[in-house]
């Protein structure tokens, strides 16, 4: 089977875009044939499979094709343009290069299927060629909806005429069915999936290993983490109001932040607020840092105030860390007390509260490995992925 896979943002930096890489990955390792079409500034190599990158500009790149960078529903480590702050005639711009990427990808790959990310440009443009198509209802997408009222028609266009919109949760599928003005049984729900391979446990990968990488010195007390986006709906600031909390109440606890955007600098003013003595921002980091630093947690932290499904969660349980996370989106459908705990919205305290029990009860040693095997039995992408092969056949079927 030939896949084409067009997504609205590069394959690292977001969770749209491993999902798509990771999803890829898993086709070509099951025999099949993926093209992926992503915007960025460069051409994309590197991978198992052949993409085509549409170039946009972060001015620099003289090669752009398109003369501003590429736009997101929230933010990007590459770029901070969002959706609703481009002209019309950007839009129109933006549309047409994919239209002309995708139609030029069809005639060369002569794809059998289409598997779009997002409800937005990529479906709409996808329903104009003789070809069944799918969409990965991510949750930002739905975001996009209720702040672009200029996409609307589009997003509801590609995504009445799909054979299938996969949710990533629960809360996404209801969302979706609200939202789109389609039948329920056009909308499965099909799991996010992680990378077994990177995110597992890693025995060495403990603090006094990791942390003096980051130039952290104090490897021999607690270790809380967070990764994710520096965006508002991810609730770093209540994490950092917690913070406040529970370092009056665990000698010597240390917080490590990874990952980036807009909000970076009012979370270091919010940080040096409240005086916090133990929170370290290490910026965007690779996926394989990231699994180590999840070995060395002993809790990882999703303060979300929306999640549609919240990756970052599987990813550390998978490293047999348990995860305290808000009662946000997706959160629920997985995180449990066995594998973690979850705490209102909006609550430093809750949230502290919790993240001091985790701590106190050692759950790190009697939670982790029970968490390490859940995630294992059941959010691998080999899983997932075996999910979407069978959804394709029935699209070809019909």
């Amino acid at each position: 089977m030939k896949v084409l896979m067009p997504n609205h943002f590069p394959l690292q930096g977001s969770g749209s875009g491993i999902y798509t890489l990771n999803v890829a990955q898993e086709l070509v390792k099951a025999g099949h044939e993926v093209l992926a079409i992503v915007p960025d500034h460069q051409p994309t190599t590197g991978y198992s499979f052949p993409v085509e990158t549409i170039l946009f500009s972060n001015g620099a790149n003289e090669q752009a094709k398109l003369n501003f960078n590429f736009p997101c529903f929230t933010t990007h480590p590459r770029s901070t343009t969002t959706f609703y702050e481009l002209s019309d005639d950007q839009i129109k711009a933006y549309v047409d290069a994919w239209q002309e990427a995708m139609e030029q990808a069809i005639i060369q790959f002569q794809p059998d299927i289409i598997h779009a990310h997002h409800v937005w440009v990529t479906p709409f443009v996808a329903q104009q060629f003789d070809l069944p198509y799918v969409i990965s209802c991510h949750g930002t997408d739905l975001m996009g909806f209720r702040r672009g009222p200029r996409y609307r028609e589009m997003a509801l266009t590609g995504a009445q005429h799909a054979y299938a919109i996969i949710a990533i949760s629960r809360q996404v599928k209801a969302d979706a069915l609200a939202t789109y003005q389609v039948p329920s049984e056009q909308v499965p729900l099909i799991w996010n999936g992680f990378d077994d391979q990177r995110f597992r446990v890693i025995p060495e990968a403990i603090k006094e290993n990791v942390l003096p990488e980051y130039g952290i010195q104090v490897t021999n007390r607690p270790l809380v983490s967070f990764v994710g986006k520096f965006t508002d709906f991810k609730g770093i600031d209540v994490l950092l109001k917690a913070a406040a909390i529970y370092e009056q109440a665990v000698l010597g606890v240390q917080t490590v932040l990874v990952g980036h955007g807009q909000l970076w600098d009012e979370m270091h003013a919010l940080g040096r607020e409240l005086n916090l003595r133990g929170v370290h921002f290490l910026g965007h980091k690779p996926q394989t840092e990231v699994a180590r630093i999840y070995n060395a947690a002993d809790v990882s932290i999703v303060p979300s105030r929306i999640e549609p499904f919240g990756l970052v969660a599987v990813e550390a349980l998978a490293c047999g860390t348990p995860v305290v996370a808000t009662e946000a989106g997706g959160l629920p459908d997985f995180i449990n007390e066995e594998v973690g705990a979850l705490v209102p919205l909006e609550d430093p305290e809750a949230l502290a509260t919790a993240i001091i029990a985790e701590l106190h009860q050692g759950s790190k040693y009697t939670k982790g490995k029970v968490a390490a095997q859940y995630a294992i039995e059941n959010f691998t992408w080999t899983r997932q992925v075996g999910k979407m092969i069978a959804l394709y056949e029935e699209a070809l079927a019909t």
